[in-house]
């Protein structure tokens, strides 16, 4: 394997800047579009299914190829691979921003989520491969931060422009940050691989993209298409069939592309687990809790962007810290913590109802964001911390497509569960209502404020009676994101798992001078 370059302690931290900047993009990537969607639908005449495909086109390419995207990093180099993924993001953004169809929007958010496939892997693995181990826990504790916090960043720059340009101004500052990524990993980024990795295997390739690609798919279409809809069913069935061929086909091949038999140690699992649990409750989240700052509280979409930002706020100092309490106090402690106190961050927000005020909201959401970020970084390290050097940039695109898998459940499980209470409270008071304007009333709340404002007087209560049913959906479906991360916890303290995914200082010593006694006292009895 090519050793890195020495790097003082300086540049390692610009190095750090450097990636996390194109990560942000990465992860922004996923969320800026959804407050532009109204106003670019109008301009580019989009249908609701192109609207889908406009958002979910990113979401499916960045999942389906993260795998060998990873693999490419580690054999052919990870700055390589990054800095060409840096490329295809920043071009993709700047011809969509003066693009005048929706369907050529979405085939190059399409391919934009290629290039963020390339990207994401190599971030963490140029984290993992450049910074000395005293130094690896805490550069991940940041790059996780930043993984957490990129979509409320995103978020709230494209609200802000929104404000003062036209939809397409969100392209191209995206498009000059990619930029300003591209020349600082030119000039910052050291060239890290493994040139004596094997070949990339071809058929677990594919096999992992039509897997990860079509459950993705029939996972982001079910919720809005229906489960028994044509493209829903072939994504999950094909996808199911080609996980199925990539699991059998990794067993039989000496070098596949990702081995299963890895998923036996307990620190690689309990940290795919984390990792998938807390981006399930927190997207699902996200999908849920935008629209109730704008439909309940009346919140415009950049003071609804603005009112997520405690989230981060609670995320990024507790990643940073998750570092140094897990070497302390073992990581497992600390992950099982930390989703312990995310769940009961969203049962509290799941007392809200429609009188409530913005503090309680506020207090829900930096405690949520600080058991997300107590959560993340030590179950980040475990995976990293589980494959060789060799292998970050595999490990890396473990980590990242964890998180696009949680991501799509997510919005699928807790979205269809706030959909199915609001359906149930709504229906019965929309009798009185013609059906056409029933019907739309009842499939979601943004649809029954729109009905409610053409009926007069009639009108504010129509208005107060989604808000009430609104409010019994997030309920349930916040209490099953608490649910899922409690499943977490439960998992992480099943018996066998080893007391700590990362070890305490004190630990590898004490292990190191077991053996040395044991080798003297085997010695002396020869």
């Amino acid at each position: 394997m090519a050793a890195p370059p020495a790097l003082s302690r300086a540049h390692r931290q610009l190095v750090l800047a450097a990636v996390c900047l194109a990560l942000v993009l990465v992860v922004a990537g996923a969320t800026m579009l959804n407050v532009a969607l109204p106003d670019l639908a109008r301009s580019l005449h989009a249908t609701q299914s192109q609207q889908q495909w406009i958002v979910d086109g990113y979401a499916v390419a960045l999942a389906a190829l993260l795998l060998p995207a990873g693999v490419l990093g580690d054999r052919y180099g990870r700055r390589t691979t990054l800095l060409a993924g840096i490329i295809i993001f920043g071009v993709t953004a700047a011809l969509s921003a003066f693009t005048t169809s929706a369907a050529a929007l979405i085939g190059l958010r399409i391919l934009s989520g290629a290039g963020a496939a390339l990207i994401m892997p190599g971030t963490l693995s140029t984290i993992t491969s450049v910074f000395p181990d005293e130094e690896k826990a805490r550069a991940v504790a940041v790059w996780s931060g930043f993984a957490g916090a990129g979509g409320v960043l995103g978020l709230v720059a494209s609200g802000a422009m929104l404000q003062q340009f036209w939809w397409g101004s969100i392209f191209v500052l995206t498009a000059a940050l990619a930029a300003i990524a591209a020349a600082a990993t030119i000039m910052i980024v050291p060239a890290t691989s493994d040139p004596d990795s094997p070949k990339v295997d071809i058929p677990g390739s594919v096999l992992s993209v039509l897997a990860i690609g079509g459950l993705v798919l029939g996972i982001t279409e079910g919720p809005v298409r229906g489960w028994i809809n044509p493209l829903t069913l072939t994504g999950l069935i094909g996808g199911t069939v080609a996980l199925v061929a990539f699991i059998a086909g990794s067993l039989r091949v000496h070098q596949p592309l990702l081995d299963p038999r890895l998923f036996r140690e307990r620190r690689f699992a309990a940290g795919t687990v984390s990792v998938f649990l807390q981006f399930l409750a927190m997207m699902g989240f996200f999908y849920i809790f935008l629209q109730y700052l704008e439909l309940v509280r009346g919140y415009g979409t950049l003071r609804a962007a603005l009112a997520v930002i405690p989230l981060a706020v609670g995320m990024m100092p507790a990643s940073t810290a998750a570092a140094g309490l897990a070497g302390r106090f073992g990581g497992r402690n600390v992950g099982v913590a930390g989703l312990a106190l995310s769940a009961a961050g969203f049962v509290w927000l799941s007392q809200l109802n429609v009188a409530s005020s913005y503090w309680p909201v506020l207090f829900g959401m930096i405690i949520i964001g600080a058991g997300l970020g107590l959560g993340m970084t030590p179950a980040t390290n475990a995976i990293v911390d589980s494959l060789p050097i060799a292998k970050q940039g595999l490990a890396s695109a473990v980590n990242d497509t964890s998180r696009e898998l949680g991501a799509a459940f997510g919005i699928a499980i807790i979205g269809s569960a706030f959909t199915a209470g609001y359906r149930t409270h709504i229906a019965p008071s929309l009798h009185q209502l013609l059906a056409p304007a029933a019907s739309a009333a009842k499939q979601a709340p943004a649809a029954a404020i729109q009905v409610a404002g053409r009926l007069g007087p009639n009108g504010p209560a129509l208005v107060h009676q989604t808000r009430t049913a609104f409010m019994s959906g997030q309920q349930q479906a916040l209490l099953i994101a608490a649910v899922a991360l409690t499943i977490g916890v439960a998992f992480l303290l099943l018996p066998g798992t080893k007391p700590g995914w990362l070890p305490t200082p004190r630990r590898p010593a004490l292990w190191r001078h077991l053996a040395a006694l044991s080798s003297t006292i085997a010695l002396r009895d020869k």
